[in-house]
């Protein structure tokens, strides 16, 4: 049987997007997963990879439960190692589970599927000149999620609501901000689930992509 290698930037295994990718890939292949933070507890996280001023910001979950923050500029050498360690293993497609921008990852043997090279440019393909609300994990996040879809010739409203604080009032309010000021809403964080999906497009009465689904059907049309 084949093998998918999947890099979270948390830790492994992910066992709240593993079975979105399993559902379609209708057990023709096999998952291997490995996480940017598989051994390290929440203070080192925090010690050693919180961002500085002015880095690209990303968030997760630990097996654990808690989230934590991080910096791209700092966890990016441990992503191409772990792209490294599954090749050496003969894993010949590599998905990131990250919608993140990450320049310069490189693969000597495989194949690296990085969601920010496709859902932007998907995404364009489905809304055409329709009026896009993307709805992020943080803040902080807003100036690199503007910039990243002005590329593809879109301008988003962005709202924010974490998939890691178990909180629907966040997704409620961020649901009914977008109502009247888009036509489509994409979920931009691969950790983002169906319930959160449902509740938004609940609210809003508005088409919701999420950026998982989008990922896992185009995994499964790759085995």
């Amino acid at each position: 049987m084949p093998k998918i290698g999947m890099v979270t930037i948390g830790q492994a295994p992910r066992l709240d997007m593993a079975p979105v990718i399993e559902k379609y890939i209708e057990g023709r292949s096999e998952l291997v997963q490995v996480g940017v933070l598989d051994g390290l507890i929440k203070e080192t996280i925090e010690e050693h990879l919180s961002p500085d001023f002015g880095d690209y910001v990303l968030t997760t979950r630990l097996t654990n439960g808690d989230s934590v923050v991080m910096s791209r500029e700092k966890i990016q050498p441990i992503i191409q190692d772990k792209i490294h360690q599954l090749e050496k293993m003969g894993i010949k497609q590599i998905l990131l589970l990250c919608t993140g921008v990450f320049p310069g990852l490189q693969t000597n043997t495989s194949y690296l599927i990085e969601p920010d090279q496709i859902i932007p440019s998907a995404v364009k393909a489905i809304i055409g000149n329709l009026r896009l609300g993307v709805i992020i994990p943080l803040a902080e996040q807003v100036d690199s999620i503007i910039n990243k879809f002005s590329q593809f010739g879109m301008s988003p409203t962005i709202q924010v609501a974490s998939p890691y604080k178990n909180d629907l009032k966040n997704f409620e309010k961020a649901g009914k901000a977008l109502k009247e000021k888009v036509d489509i809403i994409l979920l931009d964080c691969m950790a983002y689930s169906e319930q959160s999906r449902e509740l938004v497009s609940k609210i809003t009465g508005l088409p919701v992509i999420v950026s998982n689904v989008i990922m896992a059907k185009l995994v499964s049309e790759m085995i």
